[in-house]
This record gives structure tokens, C-alpha cells and sequence, in this order.
């Protein structure tokens, strides 16, 4: 079969979904590229809002890492399209980048509209078809594309599968070659990433992992005196752990108190481990140390110093420069005795313990794990139980930090699956 005369169906605009028909339509193979949304990468302009953080410069096998469960999977993907390749290929459509002071990179013009604005129009340009508010609604014979238990059907993934979409001029009914879905997970689904597509799989019997909320906030019980007066205030200079949470790292940061709880990068960062632990054990513990530079010993002699006729509020002040939204915190989970125990408070001050009582819904969260299990596909991203259909993107079953890691993935991904096409079709 010539690839020139084979056209492949890419349904999800975002970073995978651009990166397999960019792959694609590389090796001559005709792409129609569909999205439910009224343009493409919304989210993924949505994201760079406050400034698109393209990847990271640090050393590849620390970036890997911090794919965790996942690195097995993902490590192929991201060498074979690592950070510096990234940057190069940004490059390449005309977006210099630059490493940030905490080694992020960033497009130097730190918006993520004029490299959507080249990337859709060089595949344009190579003969992508873009097709918006076009909504993936299933297979057009009964759903029963490729699926082995209905034989009739079995040649229609290989020779054309028949994809229903909703439009706004009705439904429509496409045929293609492949299908490659980059439908992302669940979270933003006002911009188009819902997770409408798990029953449209699972029916079909793919193994798929439920999604949950990952870089998402948590809910905390504060007292409504705390909430009125501080929600939306940052916590600065701090490092948070999760008690409990094994090998969960330290990190240092801000965070952001919200109505609900806690939410902002350095909870995110945290956020799989407090998730885990809220799933495991019914309830999870963030742990902060209010005073990162300052020792327990220092911490104690300098809350132990006599305070004379000064309040406490003013001692805390003056003696350790905890003031504001810090104070108030120690006050969440001391009572007054305790927090006249000099050293209950300096334990406190070094080891705040904040009792984490939910996640944040999926819809809030900035990513989602879980999703199509790796083992329900085969070396190509194919999935087993419908033969011409690939799956790439968030909507596979991983999770990563933010940071880079889940945009460099997104694209990695997208196209090693469309490598994978590349090989299932000239096979």
C-alpha cells in the first residue's frame, strides 16, 4: 500500500495530537486532524498563560525520574525527542528559547500563542487537513471497529475505519487508514479534555486506569475566621514533605491558601504522594517548615527567649520574623497552651503539621493520572483489542510534575506513536 495514497484520521488538537500529524505527514502520509474544540490546543494555550514552560535543562537522567512509576514506559520516548531536541525544534519554527533562573525553560517571548500560530501553520503548510468542532463520538459500525469478536468488522481498522463525529452540521461519518487518539485526560474539560472517550474504549474491553486529579490542590478544614481572612494568600519560603509518604521529596517553595484548602506549585509538586496517601490510608499529611534557614535548636532557643510584657504575636515577630498568614497557621493547630509551650511551638514551627482531608476535583486539577494502560498496547501504541487504532498523550496512563516534564511527554509521546503508524502501515 503506498503511504502517499493512505490518509490517517489524528483526533485531539493538543501537543500530542499536533506532534503525531507533524511525524506523519513527514513521512507523506495524508492527515486529517480533528478537534471538538472551535480551534486547536486550547488547553494547551490555557497552560502558557502565565508563561509557557516548554521543558527543563537539568541533566536528562534526573528529568527522567521524575516520570516515577512511569520511566520505564516514558524514557524511550523522551530520548528519542529529549529536552535539547525540543528547544531545537521550537527553534525551527522560529521560537527561541532561554533557561530561567530555576532551570524551566521558557520560549523567550514567554507566550504560547505564536508557537501554536507557526506549528498549525506548517502543518498546513505539509498538507495537514484541520477539522474543528468535530466531537469523536464513536465507530460508525456499531462501534465494532477492529474488535475480533465481530470478524465482519475486523478489516475496517486496517482498510478505513468508519469514525462518527459530531459537527455543527449534523453528524458526520470519515474513513481512515488509522486513528491515532490524543484525547488528553479529564481535567479542563471546558477546553475540550473531558475523558468522554473511557467508555467508548472500555466498551471494547481496553484496560483502562481511572483517572484522578494530578498537580491538583487539597481540600483542608480551616476555620472560617482563617478562611475569610486568608484565602488567596501566599505561604512563602518553605519546605513541604508528605509525612508518610516514603521516598516523597522535600521540596522548597510557596504555596497558595485557597478557599477550600491548599493549592499552587509547591503543592503540586507533592501532589501524587498526597494523593496516594489520601487513597491508602483515608487521610494525609502535609508537613511544612515554616523557617527552612533556621535550625530546630535555633528555632527553640529563639522562641524560649524571655518575651517580657511583649504579646506573642509581637514576639514571634521580632525574635523569628513569623508574621501574617505564617502566625496564623501555627494557630490552625495549636491550641493557646500550645502555642505557649516553647517547645511545642518551635516543633511546630520546624514540622507544621496540616491535615489534608480530599483532593481538588479532576476538573480543577491542571493534569490527570491514569488512563489507557500500557500493557493494552502493543510496541506501536496500537491498542490489542482494536487493530488501526493507537492512543498517545495524556490520555495514557502516567503522571508527571509540572515543570516541563508534562509537555515534553505530550509531544514525545505523540510522536512515537505516529512512528508507530508509520511501521504498522508499511507492514
Amino acid at each position: 500500500m503506498s503511504l502517499l495514497s493512505t490518509r490517517v484520521a489524528v483526533i485531539g488538537g493538543g501537543p500530542a495530537g499536533l506532534a503525531a500529524a507533524e511525524v506523519l505527514a513527514d513521512a507523506g502520509i495524508g492527515v486529517d486532524l480533528f478537534d471538538a474544540m472551535p480551534s486547536l490546543g486550547r488547553k494547551f494555550l490555557m497552560a502558557g498563560r502565565g508563561g509557557l514552560n516548554l521543558t527543563h535543562s537539568e541533566p536528562l537522567d534526573v528529568f527522567l525520574a521524575r516520570y516515577g512509576a512511569r520511566q520505564g514506559e516514558l524514557a524511550p520516548l523522551v530520548r528519542a525527542f529529549d529536552p535539547d531536541a525540543l528547544c531545537e525544534w521550537a527553534k525551527g519554527l522560529g521560537i527561541e528559547t532561554f533557561v530561567g533562573t530555576s532551570g524551566r525553560v521558557f520560549p523567550r517571548e514567554m507566550k504560547a500563542a505564536p508557537l501554536l500560530r507557526a506549528w498549525v501553520h506548517r502543518l498546513r503548510e505539509h498538507g495537514v487537513v484541520t477539522h474543528a468542532r468535530h466531537r469523536w463520538v464513536g465507530w460508525a459500525d456499531a462501534g465494532n471497529a477492529g474488535n475480533p469478536e465481530h470478524p465482519e468488522s475486523a478489516g475496517n481498522a486496517r482498510n478505513g475505519s468508519r469514525l462518527r463525529f459530531a459537527t455543527p452540521d449534523g453528524e458526520k461519518t470519515i474513513d481512515a487508514a488509522a486513528v491515532i487518539l490524543a484525547l488528553g485526560g479529564g481535567s479542563w474539560a471546558k477546553l475540550g479534555s473531558d475523558g468522554a472517550w473511557i467508555p467508548l474504549l472500555t466498551d471494547h474491553g481496553v484496560a483502562i486506569e481511572p483517572l484522578k486529579p494530578s498537580n491538583c490542590g487539597f481540600d483542608v478544614a480551616w476555620s472560617p475566621i482563617f478562611r475569610d481572612k486568608f484565602a488567596g494568600e501566599p505561604v512563602k519560603n518553605v519546605v513541604a514533605s508528605c509525612a508518610g509518604g516514603g521516598a516523597a521529596p522535600r521540596r522548597r517553595g510557596e504555596f497558595v491558601i485557597s478557599e477550600h484548602g491548599v493549592q499552587g506549585s509547591l503543592i503540586y509538586a507533592l501532589s501524587s504522594a498526597l494523593r496516594d496517601q489520601l487513597e491508602r490510608e483515608g487521610q494525609a499529611t502535609l508537613t511544612l517548615d515554616l523557617l527552612p534557614d533556621r535550625s530546630a535548636e535555633r528555632v527553640l532557643a529563639d522562641v524560649s527567649h524571655p518575651r517580657g510584657a511583649r504579646s506573642l504575636s509581637s514576639h514571634l515577630q521580632s525574635r523569628v520574623g513569623i508574621t501574617g498568614v505564617k502566625a496564623a497557621l501555627l494557630r490552625e493547630v495549636l491550641d493557646k497552651d500550645a502555642m505557649l509551650d516553647a517547645g511545642r511551638l518551635a516543633r511546630t514551627i520546624k514540622a507544621l503539621p496540616l491535615a489534608l482531608t480530599a483532593t481538588r476535583p479532576v476538573d480543577e486539577a491542571i493534569s490527570t493520572a491514569g488512563g489507557v494502560r500500557f500493557d493494552a498496547m502493543d510496541n506501536n501504541f496500537m491498542l490489542n483489542n482494536l487493530p488501526g487504532v493507537f492512543c498517545a498523550g495524556e490520555m495514557l496512563d502516567w503522571e508527571a510534575p509540572t515543570g516541563g516534564y508534562l509537555l515534553t511527554a505530550c509531544i514525545a509521546s505523540g510522536r512515537a506513536t505516529a512512528r508507530g503508524v508509520v511501521r504498522w502501515l508499511r507492514s
